[in-house]
């Protein structure tokens, strides 16, 4: 059957792409956007149809109907004006579950990774695509495979965090879930190293040598290819060795198609074919930057038509690797479409169903519980969890009493600010303000160059969340006995004291204090982080920070909760708070699951996903840097750090507390052919339950090429009550030992491999070696990318 169908597609696309004209296949190349900042007008720009459609012009309507409506009108057109009534594919943004309103809403990429917990990926993926088709959306736009190693990058709470293996392991997941069931297609993004670019900044160049580029960057990519049959990529904005990657044929073409094995749709960055002409200055003419993404294979400009145009690439025709690059371009996205049955369902479900297929019961579970793995518990002397009776509650800071702050970047609550006239920071989408020159400059947080916020906007994301609670809300709903002494304190960004005096009144008149410090992430003008809004401080802002040691002098307890896309990175807090909680920007359901983490009703689970520094003078920071570098440099010298700053992180990789503690024992390590199996014993020796990530390190100290000074091979959530046992088993696969030697070949050496298992790469438990007795060459599209997991039943005690 499945044989039947694929060569019936491929005589559907044949027959359909041989009866088109030029103009027709053309139009399948090029994105048609609706949203009041585009100037394309669809009848008179797009007289043969469009290839896609951007339905981020969702953030533009009221409801899901509205959204359902405007597609079925749009693809009901783009059929009408295409000869062959071929209809368009459709695209979201889906990071946090879909950029409009009434979707279900997800916390940060970061955030998901520090679950540790793909499975649960792989469900909010089904939410997301389930959510995508019934509005007509059939590209959505994540997972984000981008490892990022330097917090200045604005964007860094898109990613899954520094690790490929982590990467790789949260990315298979989202993509199965958004593909389950065919009918929508998973767009990974941003292919290759754009985190890596250089100062932190966004869509600068990234110099990153062939093999770490193979070995880190691409690895998430080729996960999700191999295991995910992930059926689109994006380019980014960055170049690498002299090539915009969007017009690089050796990396779109020689390496991800070929050597990757990727054979689906490629869509460009917004404006990134453009950008090649100009802002990078290559070519005479926009025409040539046209037809090099083509010819390197990137199927379709988004979002609007503007190098791809019909008049631009005809004077191409003729040329042999032009006239190749239509033809596969056209028949990819033909193929796309018919592979998601668009010909035969190509409209929204009916407003009501579309209605009902949002934010079900099932789908917020998704998400709450999504949230409530993802807090870190950094720093605890005992004073988590909070009793239920306590009496009186200091709540200081500006995120304390906003649902904003429960937002990151890419959510839909991040484009509210668009209403108030904030100017917009995101790549390829045009500020209409700036470009009329109306966008006067407002005034700005002091000691900062971040805008003031708009105080309605606070307002205007209460009446798209209704029923949502703040956390100053949620605690004074969940405990009404209490007395919750509330203070704004500071704002989220600049040196602005002014109103410390009643922040520390509070403290001074309650029993605990609950400080909520961090940035604003978004996409606009008053974000202090977000795409296009990079830092050179990763630390709390100077106010956030001098509050922190003033309420120090009053001798309470002092439990910070930090919300943002990059880990909280204090002095004060690390020296003066009894607690500190990562709350990152965990969505719908923030408030309900930080209140239930600080009273005790749940158990802290989540884990760093990224090394955190004391300064971005330390950045890049990672904890898989080669040996004999970083923190494992051991080489002689007058100072065993920088000379005002040590070589280590402040956190690293894996960290996270529980509210009970666990015991490692009884490491066993079994070889049968080119697979290993590693079993351990996991106890709870507390008097509470609880959740520990068990996670499995090698080290290869016997290489022929200069290696990672320990790398993750995998992990593995696990759940045990007090004084439970619980043998963990992972299987490794040769193959995940790969690297590439000299001549640039995969390939597993004949040596001593230690593995390693611990709580975090820090606090290592248990170790073992195996022997591999045998050189292998493996091949990188087939090879393991992370260890299998196997629970065996409990043992009793």
């Amino acid at each position: 059957m499945a044989e039947y169908q694929v060569e019936s597609i491929d005589k559907r696309v044949d027959d359909l792409f041989n009866s088109m004209s030029f103009s027709e296949k053309v139009s399948q190349l090029v994105g048609y956007n609706p949203a009041a900042w585009s100037n394309d007008n669809l009848e008179h720009d797009f007289p043969k149809g469009a290839g896609q459609v951007s339905l981020l012009v969702g953030t533009e309507m009221q409801n899901i109907q509205e959204i359902a409506r405007l597609q079925r009108q749009i693809q009901e057109k783009i059929m009408e004006l295409s000869p062959h009534h071929i209809p368009a594919l459709f695209h979201i943004e889906t990071l946090t579950g879909l950029k409009m309103p009434g979707a279900t809403t997800f916390p940060t990429g970061i955030a998901q990774a520090a679950t540790f917990d793909p499975d649960l990926a792989e469900r909010m993926g089904e939410v997301i695509g389930q959510e995508s088709r019934s509005v007509g959306a059939t590209l959505a736009f994540s997972p984000v495979l981008d490892i990022s190693r330097d917090a200045r990058f604005g964007r860094q709470g898109e990613t899954f965090g520094e690790d490929p293996t982590l990467a790789s392991q949260m990315g298979v997941g989202v993509v199965k879930g958004i593909q389950k069931t065919g009918k929508v297609a998973s767009v990974a993004k941003h292919f290759l190293g754009y985190q890596a670019a250089e100062g932190g900044i966004h869509a600068a160049v990234a110099d990153i040598p062939e093999r770490l580029l193979h070995e880190v960057y691409a690895k998430p990519f080729q996960a999700v290819i191999s295991l995910g049959k992930i059926k689109g990529i994006m380019p980014c904005y960055s170049a690498i060795n002299g090539e915009p990657v969007t017009g690089s044929k050796r990396l779109l073409e020689s390496m991800l198609r070929i050597k990757m094995g990727f054979n689906g749709v490629i869509v460009s960055d917004y404006s990134g074919i453009s950008e090649i002409f100009t802002r990078y200055h290559m070519g005479k003419s926009l025409s040539e930057s046209g037809r090099r993404a083509l010819i390197a294979g990137v199927d379709q400009e988004l979002p609007s038509m503007n190098a791809y145009r019909g008049d631009l690439l005809k004077k191409y025709v003729g040329e042999k690797d032009f006239d190749e690059s239509l033809t596969k371009s056209v028949k990819r996205v033909l193929r796309l479409k018919f592979e998601l049955g668009l010909f035969e369902h190509p409209f929204a479900e009916i407003t009501e169903t579309s209605r009902k297929s949002f934010r079900r019961r099932t789908s917020i579970d998704v998400s709450r519980r999504m949230a409530q793995e993802s807090l870190v518990l950094l720093k605890n002397d005992g004073t988590l969890p909070l009793s239920e009776h306590v009496e009186s509650i200091a709540l200081i800071g500006c995120h304390a009493d906003s649902i904003r702050s429960m937002f990151g970047g890419y959510s839909y609550m991040s484009t509210l600010e668009k209403h108030f006239g904030v100017a917009n920071t995101m790549g390829g989408v045009k500020d209409i303000d700036a470009e009329e020159g109306s966008h006067q400059k407002k005034s700005l947080y002091s000691g900062s160059s971040v805008e003031i916020e708009n105080p309605l906007i606070e307002d205007f994301a209460r009446q798209q969340e209704i029923g949502m609670k703040s956390l100053r809300g949620q605690i004074e709903d969940d405990f009404p006995d209490a007395t919750v002494n509330y203070a704004y304190g500071f704002p989220y960004v600049g040196d602005d004291e002014s109103y410390f005096d009643e922040a520390i009144d509070a403290i001074k008149n309650s029993e605990v204090a609950i400080i909520t410090v961090g940035d604003k992430y978004g996409t606009g003008s008053t974000a202090s982080q977000g795409e296009g809004i990079d830092s050179t401080s990763i630390n709390l802002p100077q106010c956030q920070e001098n509050f922190i040691i003033e309420a120090s002098k009053l001798n309470k307890q002092l439990i910070i909760v930090h919300f943002g896309g990059r880990p909280v990175s204090s002095d004060a807090a690390d020296q003066y708070a009894n607690a500190i909680v990562e709350a990152w920007n965990p969505a719908q359901c923030g408030s309900e699951v930080i209140t239930n983490l600080l009273f005790g009703k749940a158990e802290p689970s989540g884990r760093l996903p990224v090394t955190t520094a004391f300064n971005a003078g330390q950045m890049p920071l990672y904890y898989n840097h080669p040996n004999g570098s970083s923190y494992h440099q051991n080489t002689g010298g007058a100072f065993s750090g920088y000379v005002d700053c040590p070589h280590e992180p402040r956190y690293f990789f894996g960290e996270g507390l529980a509210y009970t503690n666990f015991e490692y024992q009884n490491i066993d390590i079994k070889q049968k052919n080119t697979n290993i199996e590693i079993t351990c014993e996991i106890s709870n020796i507390g008097e509470r339950e609880g959740i520990e990530i068990v996670q499995l390190f090698l080290k290869n100290r016997q290489a022929s090429m200069v290696r990672p000074n320990v790398e993750l091979l995998g992990t593995s959530r696990v759940f045990l009550k007090s004084r439970q046992t619980k043998k963990v088993s992972f299987f490794v696969d040769f193959s995940q030992l790969a690297y590439l030697d000299e001549t640039m070949h995969w390939t597993v050496d004949s040596a001593d491999i230690q593995l390693l298992i611990g709580h975090s790469v820090k606090d290592i438990r248990l170790r073992g070696t195996v022997n591999v007795n045998q050189h292998i060459l493996v091949d990188e599209s087939t090879r393991s990318f992370f260890a299998e997991t196997d629970m065996f039943p409990a043992l009793t005690k």
